[in-house]
């Protein structure tokens, strides 16, 4: 069974720095390209970085030079370092792999 399991959400100043982490079982996670996307508030699902296999990566503009995706293949495990937080980042952030998302961890940005 696939799992994806977020971590390392919470409340952060505008200016300030989260990093994610998704922790993935279930299938061959080295093969897989991930994905990171995010909803916020009453809107719909959002793409937001995704790494392929080879470590080849790409960014929706909005967030491009602030955040940078990886992966631990060793470790399962995907990251998101997220810098220079905005209120508009203000979302649920998934990973997201082999047709499966995970529950989410909320990242909400404010003063």
């Amino acid at each position: 069974e696939v799992q994806l399991v977020e971590s390392g959400g919470g409340l952060v100043q505008p200016g300030g720095s989260l990093r994610l982490s998704c922790a993935a079982s279930g299938f061959t996670f080295s093969s897989y390209a991930m994905t990171w996307v995010r909803q916020a508030p009453g809107k719909g699902l959002v793409w937001v970085s995704t790494i392929n296999s080879s470590g080849a990566t790409g960014y929706a503009d909005s967030v491009k030079g602030r955040f940078t995706i990886s992966r631990d293949n060793a470790k399962n495990t995907l990251y998101l370092q997220m810098n220079s937080l905005v209120p508009e980042d203000t979302a649920v952030y998934y990973c997201a792999a082999a047709d499966t998302r995970g529950q989410g961890t909320q990242v909400t940005v404010s003063s």
